[in-house]
């Protein structure tokens, strides 16, 4: 890891502003966890030290925090938070699934983590929005690659531009297959706790196979298609029927102005300075 850099914030209107909080964006979640998750290095890591698989409800919201201040949070924000994920995960070390030692700091995998992230947004749209003009994308992994240096990310692990960073995409997925954690992440789907002590268990009961069905069809439709069989997910024709349909009604939601869009994750950035700031004093 390089130290931390300041770079120039997202500005309001810029392309990072208009698609990163788009709200279609929280559909990836489970497709996102996976694609990190099937990087041995970080699914080792979130083996040996997250638990997610205990309260994957606060895991989820912390990560949308994060999230939220590193594109939203302005400068000051965001050199606060890479410095905090930098001691958060310092200490966090252990063997990976081909038995050689990690740090959580390994750059290449925080490097395929931020990629994940930056892909999420590009995901959004081409699924259930409109696809990101060329003009757009350029300014949009520009901004992403400035987050990446934010988080301490090395010159060498951002590829140049765009098509290199799709190439660099590509050959990371082509290299993953099958391992723990993916089946620990498929098995906390499908096992999810009651979020709320009010909700009656039998309710939560129905509402969780309901959720283990539309995840698991999420994730079957958002996948690239190669990794999802050599994970031996099951994804058949009338399923991709059905998430066209899906796709096509999601991007209904393109009507609503992109401010809106946003909204919920830019104001968690804005609240999360805010209370940070007042608590430094």
């Amino acid at each position: 890891m390089v130290p931390l850099v300041h770079a120039p914030p997202v500005l309001r209107g810029t392309a990072a502003w208009k698609y990163f909080g788009d709200f279609r964006g929280s559909l990836l979640a489970g497709q996102v966890l996976l694609l990190q998750v099937a990087h041995p290095v970080v699914g080792a890591g979130v083996q040996d030290h997250s638990e997610y698989r205990e309260d994957p409800w606060t895991r989820l919201m912390r990560t949308a925090g994060s999230l939220s201040i590193c594109v939203y949070g302005g400068r000051r924000g965001a050199l606060y938070e890479a410095k905090r994920l930098r001691e958060l995960h310092r200490p966090f070390t252990g063997v990976d699934f081909t038995g050689r030692r990690y740090s959580a700091l390994n750059p290449a995998a925080y490097a395929w983590v931020h990629s994940t992230l930056v892909m999420l947004p590009v995901d959004t749209q081409r699924f259930f929005g409109r696809e990101i003009p060329p003009s757009e994308l350029a300014e949009y992994y520009a901004q992403m690659c400035d987050i990446g240096r934010i988080l301490g990310l090395r010159e060498r692990d951002l590829p140049p531009d765009w098509p290199a960073f799709e190439r660099y995409y590509a050959e990371m997925v082509d290299s993953f297959g099958q391992n723990p954690a993916i089946d620990t992440l498929l098995e906390t789907i499908a096992e999810v706790p009651n979020p709320w002590r009010r909700l009656p268990d039998p309710l939560w009961t129905r509402m969780r196979r309901a959720q283990h069905r539309f995840q698991l069809f999420l994730i079957g439709g958002t996948l690239p298609p190669a990794l999802r069989a050599r994970i031996g997910l099951k994804w058949t024709d009338e399923q991709q029927v059905r998430f066209d349909r899906f796709c096509r009604v999601l991007r209904l939601a393109g009507a609503v102005p992109v401010p809106v869009r946003s909204v919920h994750l830019r104001s968690i950035g804005w609240l999360n300075v805010w209370l940070r700031a007042r608590r430094l004093g």
